[in-house]
């Protein structure tokens, strides 16, 4: 590694500020010589060591550091002890039987995702240089799990997200290794559900509202529960293993709802929980038209945007979804409301909840704020937390009287 990036003075503003990225306009020159994924120096105009990290001059991102120190050797030992350290964590803070295990920048491994499904990784990887260490991230995982008598069955590559183009890269799906059935049962919060790693959205399924899920439970007792935007039916039937009266699950994807009411009937539940494909925005008025009301209403809608330019739209979804939401939950019920937009920060998504509040007359009383599960750590940064994205409010809705 011969290369030095020297940053213009006066930027670097995120990497102080302890974030992982070097993006291309903070960049006065580059010394030495490199190819695209190589591991480089980096140093402030005036010659002071910032690190090293790996260069990839095709993204906007240009450098993603990898340690802060300008002696630390980035080999497979190094490699080891970034693993070990996100594993010791997660059997620290959260149940292992499925988590994510390694969350990139906020696991000090930039642009890598792995996720464990029982006994199969799915891995995700965004970034070239992070691409090279793939092999030896996933070997050095599967040492370590099986300290612990874990085996791993299989590992399948989710690499198939747009961002990769931004990377100069194409877009990867199939098995690392042999072949295995891409459909993988796990438990969780006591529900179980059949895994789709290969075609479910993502990297098969949202593991970061695990304990969201499990705080709705008590609130949904004897209830009759309307979840909204269900994908594969999480949210539901955590209410319907907690013995909610009736459960309904919308969500416009038929496959979706295919796979929700999978789950439903491996639990037991199809009797009590049901599901329709429907386009939320539009299935909400029909419901309040009908004269509908139910105990509880969960709202997980997507991220409605995925970039500063389109807030104002998004807000304007968040706004209209909540008002919805909150005209059909039943004097004193409950409405548990969520954001997973890292750009609907959490005072944006608080302003757009009050504001639907005031809307439509209904007092909020907050029972509880919750972030996303621990395996998806937050890493503090200065200003902006990166890798904090999910906003999880519980409310009871109250008419005023």
């Amino acid at each position: 590694m011969s290369a030095n990036v020297i940053l213009k003075k006066g930027e670097g503003r995120t990497l102080k500020a302890g974030g992982a990225w070097i993006y291309d306009n903070e960049i006065d020159k580059i010394e030495g010589e490199f190819k695209n994924g190589d591991m480089v120096f980096v140093s402030d105009f005036d010659g002071y060591p910032m690190g090293q990290g790996f260069i990839n001059t095709c993204s906007k991102i240009t450098v993603r550091m990898m340690t802060r120190k300008k002696d630390t050797v980035v080999d497979d030992a190094f490699i080891e002890m970034r693993v070990r350290d996100a594993w010791e964590y997660r059997k620290t803070t959260v149940d292992t039987s499925s988590c994510r295990l390694i969350f990139g920048e906020a696991d000090f491994l930039p642009g890598i995702v792995i996720d464990k499904f029982s006994d199969v990784l799915v891995v995700e990887s965004l970034a070239l240089g992070i691409d090279r260490f793939k092999p030896v991230i996933l070997d050095k995982l599967k040492k370590v799990l099986a300290e612990d008598g874990i085996s791993i069955r299989g590992v399948y590559e989710r690499s198939d997200a747009k961002v990769r183009l931004q990377e100069g890269m194409e877009r990867v799906k199939g098995f690392i290794g042999e072949p295995f059935d891409t459909k993988v049962e796990i438990v969780e919060n006591g529900v179980r559900y059949m895994v789709d790693v290969q075609d479910g959205q993502k990297t098969g399924f949202f593991l970061d509202q695990k304990y969201n899920r499990l705080a709705i439970q008590r609130l949904c007792k004897g209830k009759k529960v309307l979840d909204c935007f269900t994908h594969t039916g999480s949210f539901a039937l955590n209410a319907g293993i907690a013995g909610a009266a009736s459960v309904l699950g919308v969500d416009a994807s038929e496959l979706g709802v295919a796979q929700a009411r999978e789950n439903a009937e491996l639990n037991g539940l199809s009797d009590r929980v049901t599901f329709q494909c429907a386009d939320v925005f539009d299935l909400l008025p029909e419901l309040e038209q009908k004269g509908e009301k139910f105990d509880v209403v969960i709202l997980d809608p997507p991220a409605f945007t995925k970039s500063r330019s389109s807030i104002k739209n998004a807000v304007k979804g968040y706004r209209e979804i909540n008002l919805r939401g909150m005209k059909l939950v039943k004097d004193g019920g409950y409405l548990a409301t969520c954001s997973c937009s890292h750009f609907m920060d959490p005072e944006l998504f608080t302003k757009t909840i009050r504001e639907a509040a005031a809307n439509v007359h209904k007092r909020l009383r907050q029972v509880e704020y919750r972030t996303q599960a621990a395996d998806h750590p937050i890493l503090w940064t200065g200003g902006e937390q990166a890798s904090y994205y999910l906003k999880f409010y519980i409310f009871q809705v109250v008419d005023e009287k």
